[in-house]
């Protein structure tokens, strides 16, 4: 990552000055903006996209962990973007929380995912002390997040009669799609965001133009 845009310091402040844990009015609502866009189509996948597959990974229901990545396609997008501790919970909270409205087959548990999903995220971008927003950062969010959602609540709640090899493939499909779907997916996303001057306040849009001057 070009260290000119690293929008934080040793010091726990961004390269404006700000404190690290200060939000900006913009940051709460693009990242509620995006929360929403990403929660409608949560509910699209759940209504047309995921019966299909569930019923395709019937026969070795492990592996249906590879679809995890969607659902945690907000947290690592909100964290890249928003660059805030707590970023990756309030973006994935609030599409959890539009998913359940529009009605899903989970109902009000997908606010408990929600919570671990961003938590995982947090801890991912935490460990870097949020000084990178590269792919490999994304992708280690989108691992963490599958990790703490898997084994702290779905390995329990949803797949209790699971042997423990069945458990663990699921946890490493789970941690594929985090990686691949969320990780390069949520990359992706917010840098064709910045492409297309919809986040111009944010700090991955002027990496964008810098990037397109070389």
């Amino acid at each position: 990552m070009n260290p000119r845009t690293d929008t934080s310091t040793r010091s726990g402040r961004t390269a404006s000055g700000r404190s690290l844990f200060a939000w900006r009015g913009i940051d709460f609502v693009v990242g509620a903006m995006l929360a929403v866009g990403l929660g409608v189509a949560f509910w699209g996948f759940d209504t047309f996209l995921y019966p299909v597959l569930n019923g395709a990974t019937a026969g070795y229901p492990p592996i249906g962990g590879l679809m995890l990545g969607i659902w945690l396609l907000p947290a690592v997008a909100g964290a890249l973007l928003i660059r805030r501790p707590g970023a990756a919970i309030y973006v994935e909270i609030i599409a959890a929380v539009v998913e359940a409205l529009l009605g899903n087959r989970w109902g009000a548990a997908v606010l408990v995912s929600g919570f671990l999903q961003g938590l995982g995220v947090s801890v991912a971008f935490g460990l870097l002390r949020w000084r990178r927003f590269d792919v490999s950062a994304a992708m280690l969010g989108g691992v963490l997040a599958a990790v703490f959602e898997i084994a702290a609540y779905e390995w329990w709640s949803y797949y209790p009669d699971f042997s423990w090899t069945q458990k663990l493939v699921y946890l490493g499909c789970g941690m594929l799609s985090g990686a691949v779907i969320a990780g390069l997916g949520g990359f992706a996303l917010v840098r064709a965001l910045a492409r297309a001057g919809a986040v111009n306040a944010f700090p991955v849009a002027q990496e964008a133009r810098e990037n397109a001057l070389r």
